[in-house]
């Protein structure tokens, strides 16, 4: 409780940072801030001539399908390897100013989710201009969606960014990690694809598929931006599951091993 009341008390120290963090992030190249509409648009294109043409995978717009799920991964991805080593960036600010460590991955983790939020205004404008539609009365329930993910990357950033002043190696490890973790995720193909093929071969990868925690934010995700849908109770219910558990680690973890910051770097 003392932690969350420091933390509190610092939270212009947290609007300053992640100011910092959105101004810094594209600093230097021409495009500047429209990299962050830029990038996610690029990758769509991507995938959709791979899946859309070159290996096709069936869907119905599948382009919409892919956007709706590709910007929420991005931002979780981004949290777990990107923060990873948001602390030891600001290692001379850990060493000679006292302040709650939890700011760094806090302040990390709330610029991306900002970005992801800009970066839906083009899942928005792509949506409308395609006339794929979107269908208002279940809007609202992506709000919870969003905030439910944005507690499992703050959980997931809180873990590893406290590993990472341990284990240095862990930084590069995990960008390897996301790499796996994206193709054991529902981004590129649907759920019941998934389920359809390993019912009948493994029920062991199975169950392991349903232990991925992105999994149910996906397809929550997908249910209101792409079938226009309540998100499926069960997936709701299993993605706030998720986020209760690794916030709750992620803060214990980070609470003991950020003691040993100052000495380790």
């Amino acid at each position: 409780m003392e932690r969350f009341k420091n933390l509190l008390l610092y939270r212009e120290m947290v609007a300053s940072l992640v100011r910092r963090e959105l101004k810094g992030r594209y600093k230097g190249s021409v495009l500047g801030f429209l990299w962050t509409f830029v990038n996610p648009l690029l990758q769509m294109l991507v995938y959709t001539l791979v899946f859309s043409v070159i290996m096709k995978s069936g869907v119905d717009h599948y382009y919409i399908f892919l956007f709706v799920a590709l910007i929420p991964w991005i931002f979780c991805s981004t949290c777990v390897s990107g923060g990873s080593d948001c602390v030891l960036c600001s290692k001379d600010m850990v060493k000679k100013i006292y302040f709650p460590r939890e700011v760094l991955p806090v302040s990390f983790v709330t610029a991306a989710f900002i970005n992801m939020l800009l970066s839906y205004l083009v899942v928005f404008a792509v949506i409308l201009i395609s006339g794929f539609g979107i269908r208002w009365s279940v809007l609202p329930y992506l709000l919870p969606v969003m905030l439910v993910e944005y507690f499992l990357a703050l959980g997931l950033c809180f873990l590893v960014s406290a590993l990472t002043v341990y284990f240095r190696d862990l930084f590069y490890f995990l960008g390897i990690l996301t790499m796996l973790w994206q193709f054991l995720t529902p981004v590129m193909f649907s759920q019941e694809r998934v389920v359809e093929a390993l019912s009948s071969r493994s029920a062991v990868l199975l169950r392991l598929w349903y232990m991925n925690p992105m999994t149910p934010v996906i397809n929550c995700f997908r249910d209101v931006m792409y079938y226009k849908r309540i998100p499926d109770l069960t997936m709701l219910s299993s993605a706030i599951g998720f986020g209760i558990f690794f916030l709750v680690v992620g803060w214990l973890v980070f609470g003991k091993l950020q003691r040993g910051f100052a000495e380790v770097m």
